[in-house]
């Protein structure tokens, strides 16, 4: 089968290739899934460039870990193993394994897979694991929302801030997107009550206080945002700007922790953990309506290394979805 692959880290278009691999087997607990489609987070631009130096332990210190790249994707069950219950070959379905950039790939039917919705195509699926996952656990476990509190999106456009929006509205909260000129009328068309053009309004001078603030950009400092938040408030970081090879992103997430010790408001920092129960209430939520997907771009799998240089350019809106020998459907949700 043909997989994205890479055995050394350096930028995307001088390590990356489309390579045939062996095709997994499933055990007697996995379901072997041909994959429809695909998407990227920044994560695995990351893990590419193996950057930054600080994560060095975690990818791997002189090489990667694994050769596979890629987490999220949507498929249809190929095979079932002999424990395996819950799926039989024919179902549609998507999740989060390792490896996901592949033709095929086996995952374990107790932990990251449910079935796609009937009302969403693969590529829309597809896009949902890593980052819908990221916003639900921002905004629901960290930022502790629920119905009235008002919450500003900082960063809306991308991958997880545009889940983190509808989320936040699915749970009943006054939503402020902010975002560039070219996403207001998406992040609107999300549910935002308002939203922010960055280039035309500061955020942190406005006369609204907000009990969460979710930030996704980390384009502001601790004492900006502070201008802005409840006394009680919680900034949830999500993300940061690239800034140098040896921090990255969480060269700016420092800041924001100390500020929030002497301030008496929150200021955490997480990495979202797939689980079950977590991808069936996302899969409730796209089948209801209440979430989509914003898919900006399309490629097909031999041209993932164009993909990833586009993802690293970090101007995507919404996600980059990789797609395997069909033609695009028909999306029901978003086009950027």
């Amino acid at each position: 089968m043909k997989a994205a692959v890479r055995y050394r880290f350096g930028a995307p278009s001088e390590v990356v290739e489309v390579r045939e691999v062996e095709k997994p087997v499933p055990t007697e607990d996995e379901v072997l899934v041909r994959v429809h489609a695909a998407s990227l987070n920044f994560g695995d631009w990351y893990a590419v460039v193996g950057r930054p130096w600080v994560g060095r332990p975690s990818m791997g210190l002189r090489a990667p870990k694994s050769e596979r790249l890629g987490t999220d994707y949507a498929g249809v069950v190929e095979a079932v193993g002999a424990n395996v219950t819950d799926f039989r070959p024919g179902d549609e379905v998507f999740g989060g394994r390792t490896g996901a950039l592949a033709e095929f790939v086996a995952a374990r039917a107790d932990r990251s897979i449910v079935p796609k919705p009937a009302n969403v195509s693969f590529e829309e699926a597809a896009a949902v694991p890593v980052a819908a996952l990221t916003a639900l656990q921002a905004v629901r476990d960290h930022g502790r929302v629920g119905p009235g509190r008002k919450v500003l999106v900082n960063g809306a456009s991308g991958g997880v801030g545009t889940y983190a929006v509808q989320i936040a509205k699915a749970l009943g909260a006054q939503v402020t997107a902010v975002c560039s000129p070219a996403n207001v009328e998406t992040a609107r068309s999300l549910g935002a009550d308002r939203v922010v053009d960055y280039t035309q309004e500061d955020f942190t001078r406005g006369d609204v206080r907000y009990d969460v603030l979710i930030d996704v950009a980390g384009s502001r400092s601790w004492r900006e945002c502070t201008r802005v938040l409840a006394k009680d408030a919680t900034l949830v970081i999500v993300g940061g700007q690239k800034r140098g090879r040896l921090l990255g992103p969480i060269g700016g997430l420092a800041g924001k922790k100390l500020g929030a010790l002497f301030s008496g408001r929150t200021a955490p920092f997480f990495i979202a953990k797939f689980n079950k129960p977590d991808m069936e209430m996302l899969r409730e939520l796209v089948e209801s309506g209440k979430v989509r997907s914003v898919v900006d771009r399309e490629y097909e799998l031999d041209a993932v290394v164009e993909a990833l240089d586009y993802l690293g350019e970090g101007h995507a809106r919404g996600k980059v979805v990789v797609t395997f020998g069909r033609e695009p459907s028909d999306a029901a949700g978003t086009k950027a």
